[in-house]
This record gives structure tokens, sequence and C-alpha cells, in this order.
């Protein structure tokens, strides 16, 4: 059985949860982890009896590394990427894939034409009532899609904020819907499909940063299918974000980690346990690193037999093509047709 050696860059908080995941994969190993802090890196390398280096560049060369996870801030996704699939390895990218969609499309490329894999940390796909509805929708158990509603209710203090000085700003960072919202819109276009029109809004309400702490959006789907999306960091004081979905033959309403509702013709309601819940509401702290292990061990399968892993850099480029389009639209005043 092949081990499959990775190498983290950035050993931020985020780090922690790829940390604990890959130390829960039977054929997965940490071998190299790079930051800029020294005090901090040679920490996280002595807990986890690995080599470690302040210049990512040594890291992404190691013959010892075979799969990179990038956890540094969001503006920074797309230059250390690039050097990352440049060296030839394989590629795991916190969200968003890059703060702009000309950065993300050339992360894409990149990926393609040296013939390595690209995956985008969407870690709710892969909990087990997400998995449920896609297989709903794709054997048309719903019926024709009618609507889609995505609400991201959540609470951040300023403290938060300022506690880094990245932190709510446009180049590093990105407002509720590139850094919190950007979950829920994966999930809204892995369930609806491509999009045709958005008309969006955006605020900032509450925070002194230099970004948006509310967004709003109506959307028109391909398929004929309505949307709209709401995400804010300003709710007090905070509940889990919900999605609802309505078919012409039922409906499905999912709220955090639990469907709330389940009206699916011929359809049994999912009926399980999960060990543990997904969080983020106040705390982004507070989520689980089940489901980073779970895409992880797709990331591995996905090599091993040459596939597309579930995630891919197409996926994250859509994504944040969506929030583009929800900024222009709002920018604008006026309704934007997706190409």
């Amino acid at each position: 059985m092949t081990t499959w050696r990775f190498g983290i860059i950035g050993c931020g908080s985020v780090a922690d949860f790829h940390i604990e995941a890959i130390r829960e994969i039977e054929d997965a190993s940490l071998t190299f982890v790079s930051s800029r802090k020294e005090a901090r890196v040679k920490a996280v390398a002595k807990q986890e009896n690995c080599d470690w280096t302040t210049d990512y560049l040594e890291l992404i060369h190691s013959p010892d590394v075979d799969i990179v996870c990038v956890t540094t801030s969001s503006g920074s996704h797309a230059r250390i990427g690039l050097d990352v699939l440049n060296a030839g390895k394989h590629l795991v990218l916190e969200k968003p894939i890059a703060m702009n969609k000309h950065d993300a499309a050339e992360l894409v490329r990149t990926a393609k034409e040296r013939g390595v894999t690209l995956s985008v940390i969407s870690q709710r796909r892969f909990e087990a009532q997400h998995q449920a509805v896609k297989r709903v929708l794709d054997e048309g158990a719903l019926g024709r899609l009618l609507l889609v509603e995505a609400s991201l209710s959540f609470s951040r203090t300023q403290a938060y904020y300022d506690e880094a000085e990245w932190r709510g700003t446009i180049a590093e960072d990105g407002g509720v819907l590139m850094n919190q919202g950007i979950h829920i819109l994966d999930l809204l276009l892995w369930f609806a499909g491509e999009i045709h029109t958005v008309f969006g809004k955006i605020a900032t309400q509450t925070h002194q940063i230099e970004v948006e702490d509310l967004g709003l959006a109506i959307l028109q789907f391909k398929n004929g299918a309505f949307g709209t999306i709401m995400a804010s960091t300003n709710i007090q004081p905070g509940f889990p974000a919900t999605i609802n979905l309505y078919g012409e033959k039922g409906t499905i309403k999912l709220e955090g980690s639990s469907i709330v509702h389940w009206t699916v013709p011929g359809r049994t309601e999912p009926n399980w346990t999960q060990a543990r819940v997904y969080g983020g509401v106040s705390d982004p702290r507070s989520i689980v690193s089940d489901f980073h292990q779970s895409q992880f061990i797709d990331v591995i399968a996905s090599i091993e037999n040459g596939i597309d892993p579930l995630v891919t850099g197409e996926d994250g480029l859509r994504a944040v093509q969506l929030v583009e389009a929800i900024y222009e639209s709002s920018a604008k005043g006026v309704q934007l047709h997706m190409e």
C-alpha cells in the first residue's frame, strides 16, 4: 500500500484541521510543514515528528512530499498554489481557490498542463445529509427543481477581524461571501447546477472592515430554477446555515448538519447518527476535521485511479465567479448574465 506524503504550507489555526485529518488516514503521513513563523513551525514539526522550513519553496521541491495543502491567508492561495503546481505536486487548496476568477482559472489551467490533481477544500459536500440530498437530486426524485434558498446567518465580532491584519481586507480575505459563505455557495452550485442570471447586493453594516458583512442575491439557474442567497456575519447570536430545496414533487430543508424536513415521494428520510456535528456559527474554530479527512481520502483515491476528485479546481472557480458576479451586480445595480 502506498503511503501518500503530505506537506502543509501555513501553520495557523486552519492547518490544525488538516493535521488532525491527515493523522487519522491509514495511507497518509505528514512529512513536512512550512510557516514564516519559525517558533510556530518548529513546534508543529516537533509535535508531528516531521521536517520543517520557513521557506515553502523548500517544501514543495522536497522529494518527500507528494501532496501539498495550502492553509495560508486567502490572498496568497493563487501565488503559492501556482508554485506548488509548477513543482509537479498535487495540490489541496483551502477555500477560496483564489481571490478572483482570473487567478482561479490560471490555477485550473496549470494543474491540467502539469498533469496533477487540484482540489479545493469544500468539506461540507462530504457530510452525510448533503450526500443523501445530492443522490435524490441526481436521480430526479424531487422532480423539476423550482427554488433553492441558501442562508448563512453567522456572527463574527470586530475582535475576530482585528486579531489579524489580513482579515476583512479585499486583497487577503474577502467578505462574508468569499470567506464564510463560500461553502454554502459551493453546495448551492453542486445541488442546482450552473447559473444563468444574478442580481446581487452587498453592504458593510456593523464591522469596520474593507469588505461586505452582508451579501444578498437572486439567481436563475440554467435549468430554470430560481435561487436566493443571504450571507451575513452580523446576525446575533448566529445560527446554523440553511438550504431549502423545493421541487415539483417535494421539499427538503437542511439546517446545519441536520435534515429538518423531508418530503420526497418514494424515498424514506435518511436515518443516521453523525459522530460529530459541523459548527463555525460564531467561532470559526468550532468545526471538526472529519470531513477534511473524507476529502483527503477522496483526493488520494482520485490520484490513484486517475479520475477527478469530488471537488475540482473548476468547482472552486465557479464559486469565485459567482461571488464576483454578485459584487459586480451590486456595484452596477443591474442583473448580470453569467458566461
